[in-house]
């Protein structure tokens, strides 16, 4: 079987339990299939089961309109439920030769997704197996993905105090993944990008796109793979020379974007984050910080250029 993944995790928590009541221990694949006539009412963890007649209203039958994002898993509608709720819907589509590796990626992001909790990771509403059909269905983020406002596709600007608070939130929802959080082992991402950064109306950093997590191995505090995964050509090639950039301040000021407001910034803080970036991409794991302590020097860099500006105490507000 390829779901090895979910039905691993499941083996680890029968060992600690004695309770089979769980209703997401693994289940073959004629559990996915789901009938029209009765589609099941019960919610897994929070997260509610949709029939594809239901998937077909939000979206208004899939109408271009509806269309907000295109990827190699499908293409992502913005809907609205029957509740009066709006959603994000992702489609499934992938090429029949991809079939079997999609089918273990929807299944890993609802098992994943149904099971965590944190302001910062995108909540999954729900999820439709009806027949071949698939979706999933996620809370809506009003200002889409970070990569377009970095690009200045979005419609507000992003200024650096907002860029700091991103990636703060980012962090948080790492750590809370690294940290085993609610599913009782840690869980690595492996896609982690701008694009999966998603945005609330406030700017709230929340992660998306679990369909690539992975388990940590349990009793183990790191862990390292041979596969390379996620979206190809994303890494830069010569990545390995951003180090000589962040350490040399006169290079450093030719990368800052310019389209940010000089006023929102300070020299000293845009230092302290390319000391941190250059410290994450070291090649030891050991000389490499934690998600958690990454979080922390993030928001003491925010008060930092918070301070600089001449910004009154009383304003800053720890995020």
């Amino acid at each position: 079987m390829p779901f090895g993944l979910v039905s691993a995790w499941n083996k680890r928590r029968r060992s600690k339990s004695e309770d089979h009541g769980d209703p997401w221990k693994y289940k073959p694949a004629e559990y996915w299939q789901l009938k029209d006539q009765n589609p099941p009412s019960k919610r897994h963890h929070g997260s509610s089961v949709f029939t594809l007649k239901e998937m077909e209203e939000a979206t208004n039958s899939f109408a271009e309109g509806n269309l907000i994002g295109k990827g190699g898993f499908g293409r992502v509608y913005k809907g609205t439920l029957r509740s009066g709720e709006v959603v994000a819907i992702k489609k499934m589509e992938l090429p029949p030769f991809k079939a079997a590796e999609g089918e273990r990626e929807f299944r890993v992001e609802v098992d994943i997704l149904s099971r965590l909790d944190h302001p910062n990771l995108v909540s999954l509403i729900g999820y439709c197996a009806d027949g071949k059909h698939r979706f999933l269905v996620y809370e809506y983020m009003h200002r889409g993905n970070l990569q377009d406002h970095l690009n200045g596709i979005g419609e507000v600007k992003m200024e650096w105090p907002m860029r700091l608070r991103v990636a703060i939130g980012a962090a948080k929802g790492l750590a809370y993944l690294h940290s085993s959080s609610a599913v009782g082992i840690p869980i690595v991402h492996r896609d982690f990008k701008s694009t999966n950064i998603l945005l609330n109306t406030n700017f709230e950093a929340k992660i998306s796109d679990f369909g690539l997590a992975k388990l940590m191995p349990e009793g183990q505090e790191t862990y390292m793979t041979a596969r390379v995964l996620g979206t190809f050509g994303y890494f830069d090639p010569e990545y390995t020379a951003v180090r000589n950039i962040l350490n040399d301040r006169k290079k450093l000021r030719k990368v800052i974007d310019p389209e940010m407001s000089r006023s929102t910034y300070t020299m000293e803080s845009i230092a302290m984050v390319a000391n941190l970036a250059s410290r994450c991409v070291r090649a030891e794991s050991s000389e490499r910080p934690s998600t958690e302590d990454c979080g922390k020097e993030l928001q003491l860099i925010l008060y930092t250029n918070s301070k600089g500006l001449g910004m009154a105490m009383h304003t800053f507000r720890m995020v």
